[in-house]
């Protein structure tokens, strides 16, 4: 039987695939105890096919036995080493042959807006450019509801990457066949599945089998 696993699903879990989160407001929501007493403040519930998994940490997924594995706008969440590790153990559960799909915001695409901004002679050309890296921070809220907020979620990027570092670092981890790909164009229809078109612009978009 395929074995088809996405990670950093959020909301978006086609029965068809494994589907794993690592937010904190997901495993609160799973947890009988804390959902009673904390679930409310979670926000957003997320559907009962997702399960809680932490790529960094590793899946709970054997080796070799995914066929395909997707990640949308996730990696860019996680810092330089934790990047490397979700790296390696997305390397290890997919099986030899099959197929990774992933994408992530494309800085050169950012800073070339950012130089377009400037050179129109635009005042506020950096702070745009701040804004749309999503790494910045305009208010930073004190007190303990707001150190609960922040332990809900990660929305903040803390890496950004072109295609070409992008590419080395999967390499680096032994990913063959490294193409740059677009919505739709997988032989694997699977993929259409988890895919969004809208969610590939201004991305890097890459696919790679082990």
């Amino acid at each position: 039987m395929a074995n088809y696993v996405q990670y950093g699903c959020g909301l978006s879990a086609p029965n068809e695939w494994v589907n794993f989160d690592s937010s904190p407001s997901l495993r609160i929501q799973r947890n009988p105890l804390l959902n009673i007493f904390l679930g409310r403040k979670t926000g957003v519930r997320f559907p009962k096919e997702v399960r809680y998994g932490d790529i960094v940490k590793g899946l709970p997924v054997e080796e070799n036995s995914c066929d395909g594995l997707y990640c949308s706008h996730v990696l860019e969440h996680l810092a330089l080493n934790d990047f490397r590790t979700a790296l390696q153990n997305s390397y290890v559960v997919l099986k030899p042959g099959g197929t990774f799909r992933m994408l992530m915001p494309d800085l050169e695409v950012v800073v070339n807006q950012y130089i377009t901004n400037k050179e129109q002679g635009d005042l506020h050309a950096s702070e745009k450019f701040i804004r749309s890296t999503h790494m910045g921070k305009e208010i930073r809220e004190r007190g303990l509801k707001a150190s609960f907020v922040s332990m809900l979620g990660n929305s903040k990027h803390l890496w950004l990457w072109d295609h070409a570092s992008a590419i080395e670092e999967f390499e680096k981890v032994g990913f063959k066949n490294i193409r740059k790909c677009e919505f739709n164009d997988s032989s694997d229809k699977m993929f259409l599945k988890v895919e969004s078109e809208e969610r590939f612009k201004g991305a890097i978009a890459l696919e790679m089998t082990k």
